[in-house]
Order: C-alpha cells, then structure tokens, then sequence
C-alpha cells in the first residue's frame, strides 16, 4: 500500500468532512433526529458520512484497490458479508454528535483502515481545534497535526508515549459515564499511586490525550462501538498504548459480529495495566 498516497487523501477527506460540519455547526440552527437505538442525528453526520464514501471511493479508484467501507450510517451490512472482508475502512463521520448539539467543540471526524480486525491506520480530526491526529501502526509511526488544514504553516509532531509516570496520575474520561465500574477502576489507582488529576474530555479525543502523552489513563467501562474507537485506537498504538479488552486484558478486536466495543482501558504504563489485571 502506498502509505503516502494514503496519509496525504485521508488528511483531505477528513479536513473536508470536518469543513462540512463546521458550516452547519456554525448555522444558526439545525435539525436533529432520533436514531433506532435514540441516538441523536444530523445534517453534520449526514454530509460528513457522504464527504468520507465518497473520498475512500476515489481513493480505490486511484489505487486500484477495492476496500468496502463501514460507517456509523451504513452499519446495517450483515455479519455474512463482514466476516470475508480481510481489510475495510470503518467510518464514523461525526464522533460525538452530543457534545456538536451542545456546541462545546469536542466532537471529531474518525476514520480507521482495519486489517484483520486490527487498527493499522487512523485519521481523528477535530474541526473546531483543526488538529489531526494520525497513527500508522505498520511503520509505528504516529502524529498530531496542528493548524492541519494549512498547508503552508501546519505543524507536524511526532508523539509517542513511554509509559513513564509523573508525581501525579492523570486519568480521563466522561463525567457522564463515572459509574461504580469507573470508580472502582480509579480508586485502585489512587490506592497504588497516591497522587491522581481527574481530567475530562469528548468524543474519541480521550484515547488520543493518551497517545501524545497529556494522560496516563483512560478507563472506558461503559458502551461504545466499533466505529467510535478504532481510529484513535490506530493512534493510540502506533504511539506505544495498550488499548485492552477490560475482560481478558488482550487488544480490543474488531470487525466482530456485535459491534459493540467490550469494556476497555487505555494505557502505556505497565504499572497501571497489572493492577486494572486484579480486578
């Protein structure tokens, strides 16, 4: 695979959907829709959803190469047809569509190229903020872009973690989602570590504050799917984490017959990963 090819039309369809939603975010007002499962929509998902097809199908054509794609939008593609794709784009066109209906700017564009239901490239972009993040797990490379929408000033920087701690733990995650599995994973932190920051973040962001190294933590004991991880998942280990089955404490798997995300924790810190094992 052309790796360059890749990186330089990922980063311009996932600035252009990110230009879509940012036009309706920035409208006076906007139609939101309620979902089968009451999840909210709208007009940003849609646009964003038809930006993303559409760019990924160009790109096939210019490779020559015919990878199907799966989104949040199109998740109705039977498991029967799922389970032959050794290798797929999986989409979700606007992650965090909550946090853009409250207008706090933590929402991102994600896609993810899924190779044998592992992770191996990832685009999370963030319209507000024009950061992108890019994780390429082949060559273990990974960056934060800022500025990425302009070219001539954008600023590349490599990030990886070592997993070494400071004086103090900082943990990220939702206040929505603090429930007595969260806690119970926090306070075993604590009681090993002492000294521990909570932090707060949206969207797929949360993984990616552990890849460049501004926490040490994400424990996520509440649902998620597919789509809203594997991009940043990408990130997060070309950047050096583990991004873990809660459960059986192996790498988050995809492409699976339930789309729904197991339990998981993000870390780089070995120290933290053998007491999350005890649970």
């Amino acid at each position: 695979m052309d790796y360059d090819l890749v990186f330089s039309r990922g980063m311009e369809i996932s600035i252009n959907a990110g230009k879509a939603i940012m036009d309706i975010y920035n409208s006076e007002e906007f139609d939101i829709r309620t979902k089968s499962d009451n999840s909210p929509l709208t007009a940003a998902d849609l646009a964003s959803h038809r930006i993303i097809v559409d760019g990924l199908e160009l790109l096939n054509r210019e490779t020559g190469v015919d990878i199907p794609v799966l989104s949040e939008e199109s998740a109705e593609i039977p498991y029967g047809e799922r389970r032959t794709w050794s290798r797929y784009w999986l989409i979700d066109p606007l992650d965090g569509t909550k946090e853009f209906i409250k207008r706090n700017g933590e929402f991102t564009v994600n896609v993810a190229l899924i190779e044998e239901g592992v992770p191996v490239l990832g685009f999370v972009y963030v319209p507000v903020l024009d950061e992108l993040y890019y994780g390429n797990l082949v060559e273990k490379k990974a960056l934060k872009i800022t500025g990425a929408s302009k070219n001539d000033i954008a600023q590349i920087t490599e990030i990886n973690v070592t997993g070494t701690l400071g004086d103090t733990v900082r943990i990220i995650a939702s206040k929505s989602h603090l429930n007595e599995d969260t806690r119970s994973v926090i306070d075993a932190v604590k009681a090993e570590f002492g000294n521990c920051e909570f932090l707060s973040s949206g969207s797929s962001l949360k993984l990616c504050r552990v890849a460049e190294g501004f926490a040490d933590l994400y424990p996520r004991y509440a649902p998620t799917m597919e789509w809203d991880t594997a991009a940043a998942d990408a990130v997060c280990r070309a950047a050096g984490c583990f991004v873990m089955d809660a459960g059986n404490h192996k790498p988050v798997q995809y492409n699976k017959e339930n789309l729904l995300n197991p339990f998981f924790y993000v870390t780089a810190n070995n120290k933290i990963q053998s007491i999350l094992e005890k649970l």
